[in-house]
C-alpha cells in the first residue's frame, strides 16, 4: 500500500517555499512572544513541541524553524502520524531491509534516516502507538534506531519537532502517551493561538495567500474589497489559517467576493456572549436560552438565503407572521443591505 504525499514529505536543503517571518508571525501581540522564543532556539538543536488547534500553522512553523536553523542544509522530513495506517507507520518511519516482510523486495530507508543532519517533523505525534513511542524515545535519548528486519543499530543526528492539536499532558494522564517521551519532546513548547485571537494578522495573511493562489492557479484575482476584509476580521474561523487559505484559493479561481461576504456573515456569531456573574457562575437557564437563540438565528438565516432574502416567502416557510420575522431579523442583526435583495421591501416597515 502506498502512502500519499500528504502523509509524508521530504523537503531538501534551502526550503524556499517557507514564508518570511512577517507572514509566519504577523504583527498581532499574541504572536510576538512566540517570535522572540523561536529566534532564541534557532541555533540550538533542541526538541520542540508545537501545540495548537487544527489549521493554526504548526507545520509551517516547523518548516520555518528548520529553514532558519543550523540544520537548514539538511532535509526537512514531515510525517503525518494520523494519516498513515498504523500497520505501515513503523516501516515509513524506520525503513526496512530486503525480505523483512512480504513484498519487501528491496531495502528502503525510512523517514528517520532521510532526516539525518536535518529535521524530523512528527505531526500529530499522539497517534503513535506505545511501541513506536518507545522507538522515538530511543532516537531522542541516544540517536539510535534500526530498520525493520535489521539487527544492526544505526546512528542518526537530527532535530525532532513534534506537533499535536491534543492536550498532551492530558494524554499522559490517561495513559495514552508515555510520560518519558513527553518530557523528552517538551524541552521547548510553543502554543500557537487560533486565528480568532490574532485577527490583526488577517489582512497580511489574505494578501499573502492571494498572491500565492494567483501564482499557483495562474490567475489575476484583484485584492478583496475592504468590506470583505472587515467581515473576515469578525469571522469565527473554526478552521483557523487553513480555512482562510482555502477561502482565498477559491476566490482566486472563482472570483465572486459577494459570495465570500455572504458566507462569512453566516459564520459570524450573532448572539451576544453569555454574561458571567461576579461570583463566576452562569445560569443554566441562560445557557439554554443562549443555545436556542443561536440555533434559531442560524436557521432563519439559512431559510432567508434559500428564499433569496425574500422575507415574505421566508415567513411562510417558517410558519410565522411577517412582522415576527422582521423582529427576529432585527434582533439577530441579519438586516445588512449588502446581503439582502430589495424585491420584498415593505414600505411600512424599514430595517435600519
Amino acid at each position: 500500500m502506498a502512502v500519499s504525499g500528504a502523509a509524508k514529505g521530504v523537503l531538501g536543503p534551502g526550503t524556499s517555499a517557507v514564508p518570511p517571518a512577517e507572514i509566519v508571525f504577523g504583527r498581532s501581540p499574541v504572536m510576538q512572544p512566540i517570535k522572540q522564543l523561536v529566534g532564541k532556539i534557532l541555533t540550538a538543536d533542541l526538541p520542540v513541541l508545537i501545540q495548537g488547534e487544527n489549521g493554526t500553522g504548526k507545520g509551517l512553523l516547523a518548516q520555518f524553524i528548520h529553514a532558519n536553523s543550523s540544520l537548514r542544509s539538511g532535509s526537512f522530513v514531515k510525517v503525518n502520524c494520523a494519516a498513515i495506517p498504523a500497520a505501515l507507520l513503523e516501516s515509513e518511519l524506520f525503513g526496512y531491509e530486503q525480505g523483512a516482510f512480504t513484498n519487501a523486495h528491496n531495502s528502503k530507508p525510512g523517514c528517520v534516516e532521510l532526516a539525518d543532519r536535518g529535521t524530523l517533523f512528527l505531526d500529530e505525534i499522539t497517534e503513535l502507538s506505545q511501541s513506536l513511542q518507545a522507538k522515538v524515545l530511543q532516537i531522542l535519548q541516544d540517536g539510535v534506531y534500526s530498520r525493520i528486519g535489521d539487527t544492526q543499530d544505526r546512528q542518526i543526528s537530527t532535530r525532532v519537532i513534534c506537533a499535536t492539536h491534543r492536550n498532551l499532558e492530558g494524554e499522559v494522564g490517561i495513559g495514552r502517551f508515555r510520560a518519558d517521551l513527553f518530557y523528552r519532546i517538551n524541552v521547548i513548547t510553543i502554543n500557537l493561538p487560533p486565528l480568532r485571537e490574532r485577527r490583526e494578522d488577517i489582512v497580511t495573511l489574505v494578501s499573502h495567500f492571494l498572491e500565492q493562489s494567483n501564482a499557483r492557479f495562474e490567475r489575476n484575482a484583484p485584492p478583496l474589497p475592504a468590506e470583505v476584509i472587515q467581515a473576515f476580521e469578525h469571522r469565527e474561523w473554526r478552521g483557523n489559517i487553513r480555512e482562510l487559505e482555502n477561502l482565498i484559493a477559491r476566490y482566486a479561481i472563482l472570483g465572486a467576493p459577494d459570495e465570500l461576504l455572504a458566507e462569512t456573515r453566516t459564520r459570524r456569531s450573532r448572539v451576544a456572549p453569555l454574561r458571567v456573574a461576579r461570583d463566576g457562575t452562569v445560569s443554566l437557564k441562560a445557557i439554554a436560552k443562549h443555545a436556542v437563540r443561536e440555533v434559531e438565528n442560524n436557521f432563519i438565516l439559512q431559510v432567508l438565503r434559500e428564499n433569496k432574502w425574500n422575507r415574505r416567502k421566508t415567513a411562510q416557510a417558517l410558519n410565522i407572521s411577517y412582522r415576527a420575522l422582521i423582529y427576529k431579523i432585527q434582533e439577530a442583526g441579519l438586516s445588512d443591505k449588502q446581503v439582502r435583495t430589495p424585491i420584498d421591501a415593505d414600505p411600512k416597515i424599514s430595517l435600519k
